[in-house]
């Protein structure tokens, strides 16, 4: 998706997989998305740096293997391997960026909103550039204090878009999110905890964002 000799660089996202999925599964779960959104933003799709540790909700439906970004506690309000996730997340950026931003799905996704604060307070991604652009598909916030705390000590001034689904059972922390962000933008589908197919007004909005990312990028440029 992106072609040497082009004269515009496409908003260049990393895109982080739901629980105990993989990264070749969110390609085919976006890959319904429209062309002519696809065609508008280069996505690369990374595989959590540990293979499942239990059953996969998407056991019969996608093929393994399958990956977890971190554990975490029956509350979610402890993490294990949290910081180890960082680093590997850092480490893919230095050798395969430059990235503009992360678009994130269910577990992928509430690390993806995490991630803009805690490289503001220096606590993750220190190494590589400044994430613009959030994508936040069925996202929520961080539980964990030690890290809430720094991730949103200040509200999340990347542009953001995220979808936020009727039936989806972490709906109202995706609410909860849109209260850290500055302006967001929101796609509102009927279905649950899934990536939604786009209808006439979401591929509205989800084009608009699109083109408004990729004007400030250029002016990044310029």
């Amino acid at each position: 998706m992106g072609s040497e000799g082009e004269t515009v660089r496409k908003p260049r996202f990393l895109c982080l997989h739901g629980f105990r999925t993989s990264g070749e599964i969110l390609k085919t779960q976006v890959g319904k998305w429209p062309e002519s959104v696809l065609q508008k933003i280069d996505l690369v799709f990374l595989d959590a740096p540990f293979p499942c540790l239990g059953k996969s909700d998407v056991e019969g439906i996608f093929d393994p293997p399958y990956y977890e970004w971190f554990q975490f506690n029956k509350e979610f309000t402890e993490y294990t391997n949290f910081d180890d996730s960082l680093a590997y997340i850092e480490d893919y950026m230095i050798k395969h960026g430059p990235f503009d931003g992360f678009l994130g799905f269910s577990q992928g996704a509430i690390l993806s909103a995490g991630l803009p604060g805690l490289q503001a307070q220096g606590v993750a991604l220190a190494k590589v550039p400044k994430i613009k652009f959030l994508i936040i598909i069925g996202g929520a916030k961080l539980k964990a204090e030690s890290v809430a705390e720094k991730a949103y000590s200040s509200p999340i001034q990347c542009a953001s878009l995220h979808f936020l689904g009727e039936k989806d059972f972490l709906k109202e922390y995706g609410k909860e999110l849109l209260e850290s962000c500055v302006d967001p933008v929101v796609i509102h589908h009927p279905k649950g905890h899934t990536i939604p197919r786009l209808d006439e007004k979401g591929l509205q909005i989800m084009e608009s964002f699109l083109e408004r990312i990729q004007e400030m990028n250029e002016e990044k440029e310029e």
